[in-house]
């Protein structure tokens, strides 16, 4: 099979590139072709000529809508994405420690999801989903058996791709009402695996490096921290209004 790849690095976020390729390259579904589409303005990563990367110019946006629009970047390479059957989306941070394998792939489901490594074990009440009925990443109290976190995800192309517009569109919905949801993407993400067919995956396909969990380490993110933490990570924030000049061309 044909997997593509989603992978986000503006600003100083590079500097996790190399080894989340060479640790996708050796451990993540290692039995099929994989192509990486690569959204960044390093100029490190254009001077490579690895024939399974593509490498899309993005600029920084800031914080939060490098993450918040992350669903509308990826809607430049839509066509390109039609010809795969699986995609996946993964942090920056992400580093694959262990193989995944084709139990992720089970045809059943039409998509993919890691359960949140603070909240795999909780009631459904403690799960941080946005409540706000005027964003359309709202969950009402009692729904929902999972949350989600937004690191890792993927599904058959064809749905996937259907998730990235409807998403997209939703999150410009928002805006225009001047509405963010509460964890951005990730909240979006939630609302719309509410009533999809989703492959629920255990918090070892997102496992946050200072944390101890009773699970096999599979998918780890990178401390950031120890890069100096996210304000240093993310940079400066643009402003909405250049937001909106990027995506208006």
């Amino acid at each position: 099979m044909k997997i593509a790849i989603l992978y986000i690095c503006t600003g100083k976020y590079e500097i996790f590139w190399k080894d989340f390729y060479e640790s996708a390259q050796k451990k993540f579904l290692p039995k099929h072709e994989k192509h990486y589409f690569v959204f960044t303005d390093a100029k490190s990563i254009y001077a490579q000529n690895e024939n399974d990367v593509s490498v899309i110019s993005q600029k920084k946006l800031g914080w939060p809508y490098d993450t918040l629009m992350r669903f509308k970047m990826f809607l430049k390479v839509k066509e390109e994405l039609i010809n795969f059957d699986y995609i996946f989306f993964l942090n920056a941070n992400a580093e694959i420690l262990n193989i995944v394998d084709d139990s992720i792939l089970n045809p059943a489901y039409d998509y993919i999801g890691a359960k949140h490594p603070v909240y795999w074990d909780k009631e459904n009440i403690d799960f941080i989903y946005d409540r706000n009925p005027k964003s359309l990443a709202y969950i009402p109290l009692g729904q929902g058996q999972y949350y989600y976190m937004g690191s890792f995800n993927g599904g058959k192309s064809d749905k996937y791709i259907k998730l990235i517009e409807e998403l997209s569109a939703n999150i410009d919905k928002d805006l225009k009402n001047n509405v963010i949801a509460i964890w951005h993407d990730e909240s979006h993400l939630n609302s719309y695996f509410l009533d999809k067919s989703v492959l629920a995956l255990s918090p070892e396909y997102a496992w946050a490096e200072r944390m101890n969990l009773p699970f096999e380490k599979k998918i780890l993110l990178r401390d950031k921290k120890k890069w100096g933490g996210h304000n240093s990570l993310r940079g400066s924030e643009s402003l909405y209004h250049k937001l909106l000049k990027v995506f208006t061309k």
